[in-house]
C-alpha cells in the first residue's frame, strides 16, 4: 500500500509543549492542523503556545497561507484523525496510555496515513502492538522547540515496514526537519541516550560538590556544546587527532578511556570498534582535509558566536551570562 507523502491536513494528539510544538511547525508550513487534547483548558492553552511561537516562526519564514486561523481544535479522536494526511501522537510517557490511544487512532484513521509518535523512548513494537495497519506506524522524536530544532529521530517497530520509514522522512523534511533514521529499536533512541549520559555525570558533579548547576551549563555553553551546534564529537575529536585524524587520537587519547574520570563504564576499546570509528569519522570527513575541516569549524564558530552574542545584547545581557 503506498503511503501518503504530500500532507495538506496535519493531525495533533497532544497539545503540550511538544505536541504544540508540532502544531505550530504545521500551521507555519502551510498546513491545515486538526488538533485534539482531553485535558480542561487545552484549546486556550495551545492557541497561547501557539501565538508564542508565531513570532520567531514570521522570522524565520512562513509558508505561503501560513495563518494561526487553520488550526481547528476537536473533541473527539476520530474527528482529530479521520480526514488526516498525517498523524502526530505526543500523548504522556504512558505504555498503558499509548496502547489505548494508538489502537483507537489506527482505527479511526485513512490506513495510508502514516502515524507517528513523539515519545522520547518508549519502544514502538510495544505502543503500536493492538493498532490497526502497523506497518505505517513510527516514532517521530522531536527536540523542543519542535518549531525551530530540526531534528527528529525516526524509529520503526517490527511490523513496520521499510516503506513507511521513506514516507516518514519524505514527509518530516517537507516540514523542515532534519530526519535521523534509528537502525535499531533501543530505548532513548540515539539523542537522549547521549543526553542521558551526560545528565547523569552532572547529577554526580553536583552531588559530589564539585560544581553548582550553573559551573555545569558554564563549561557545556563556554566549551564543547559551541562546537557540537555544527560538528558534533566526531569531527571534534578527529581534529583533535591532528593531521593524522581519528586513529591518532584514538591511540593517544584511547587508554584515558579506562581511568576514573566519569562514573559510566567504558567499552573495552576492541581493534573492531577502533575501526568502527575510524571508518566512520572518515566518510564524515570525506574528501575534505584536516585543514579545511578546521576553517570550517573556526568561520562557523565565529559565526555561532557573534550570533549568541548578537541575541544577549538584543535581550540586555552580557555575554557572559
Amino acid at each position: 500500500m503506498p503511503f501518503i507523502t504530500e500532507i495538506k491536513t496535519f493531525a495533533a494528539l497532544g497539545s503540550g509543549v511538544i505536541g504544540s510544538g508540532w502544531v505550530a511547525r504545521a500551521l507555519a508550513h502551510g498546513l491545515d492542523v486538526i488538533a485534539w487534547d482531553p485535558a480542561p483548558g487545552a484549546e486556550p492553552a495551545l492557541r497561547k503556545r501557539i501565538a508564542n511561537a508565531w513570532p520567531a516562526l514570521e522570522k524565520q519564514g512562513l509558508a505561503p497561507g501560513a495563518s494561526q486561523a487553520r488550526l481547528k481544535f476537536v473533541a473527539t479522536i476520530e474527528e482529530c484523525v479521520r480526514g488526516a494526511d498525517f498523524i502526530q501522537e505526543s500523548a504522556p510517557e504512558r505504555l498503558d496510555l499509548k496502547l489505548d490511544l494508538h489502537a483507537k487512532i489506527s482505527a479511526a484513521a485513512k490506513p495510508e496515513a502514516i502515524i507517528g509518535s513523539s515519545t522520547s523512548g518508549l519502544l514502538p513494537s510495544e505502543f503500536y502492538e493492538s493498532a490497526t495497519h502497523p506497518e505505517r506506524c513510527v516514532v517521530g522524536h522531536p527536540f523542543n522547540p519542535v518549531y525551530l530544532l530540526p531534528l527528529v529521530e525516526i524509529v520503526g517497530g517490527k511490523r513496520t515496514a521499510p516503506e513507511a520509514i521513506e514516507a516518514a522522512k519524505v514527509i518530516y523534511t517537507a516540514l523542515g526537519m532534519r530526519p535521523l533514521h534509528v537502525r535499531k529499536e533501543v530505548p532513548g533512541f540515539i539523542a537522549d541516550r547521549l543526553l542521558e549520559a551526560l545528565w547523569r555525570e552532572a547529577l554526580h558533579l553536583v552531588n559530589d560538590g564539585v560544581a553548582t548547576t550553573g559551573e555545569i551549563d558554564d563549561a557545556i555553553r563556554f566549551g564543547a556544546g559551541l562546537r557540537w551546534s555544527f560538528m558534533g564529537t566526531f569531527l571534534t575529536y578527529t581534529l583533535a587527532g591532528g593531521d593524522a585524524g581519528m586513529r591518532h587520537f584514538m591511540s593517544q587519547f584511547g587508554p584515558a578511556l579506562k581511568l576514573p574520570w566519569t562514573y559510566l563504564p567504558a567499552p573495552e576499546l576492541t581493534d573492531k570498534l577502533i575501526d568502527d570509528v575510524v571508518d566512520g569519522t572518515s566518510a564524515q570527513l570525506g574528501e575534505r582535509s584536516i585543514a579545511a575541516l578546521e576553517r570550517y569549524r573556526d568561520d562557523t564558530l565565529l559565526a555561532v558566536l557573534e550570533a549568541v552574542k548578537s541575541s544577549k545584547q538584543t535581550h540586555g545581557m552580557s555575554f557572559g551570562e
